[in-house]
């Protein structure tokens, strides 16, 4: 059974977030450190080389025997995107996906173009409300 590449590790977000190369996606990644702290109330940690995330629930997969530890939500500043990862996936926030501005979705990322383009109200209750769903779902 293979090993997820993507783990906990203890490189710093703060140092992640301020090495990040272009100068409009590394400030929408300081935003977004403050955003996801305040929404989340826990530390940001970094996943692998370029995931911030925040809090962690341990999975069992349904469909192999694979199971493991993961963020419970988290950020990515890539150079394509920003992808905000919400662990649920998206069909239970319909709702606020309609408010949340441009963006696209696949599985359990969104992705956004740039900061300036949401409204961050909802971002903030999109991960809010995904958070407790997975603490809900896995007795955190």
């Amino acid at each position: 059974m293979a090993e997820l590449k993507t783990r906990l590790t203890r490189e710093s977000a703060s140092a992640f977030v301020n090495g990040v190369e272009d100068e409009k996606k590394r400030k929408d990644a300081k935003a977004l450190l403050a955003l996801f702290k305040e929404a989340t109330g826990m530390p940001a940690k970094m996943w692998g080389t370029s995931i911030v995330g925040f809090g962690s629930y341990h999975y069992k997969s349904e469909r192999s025997r694979q199971e493991g530890d993961w963020m419970l939500t988290g950020f990515s500043p890539r150079k394509q995107n920003l992808t905000v990862y919400i662990m649920p996936g998206f069909k239970a926030y319909g709702d606020l996906l309609k408010k949340i501005g441009p963006h696209k979705t696949s599985m359990g990322c969104l992705y956004i173009n740039k900061l300036s383009d949401i409204h961050l109200p909802t971002l903030k209750a999109l991960i809010r409300k995904s958070v407790k769903d997975m603490q809900e779902k896995h007795g955190k």
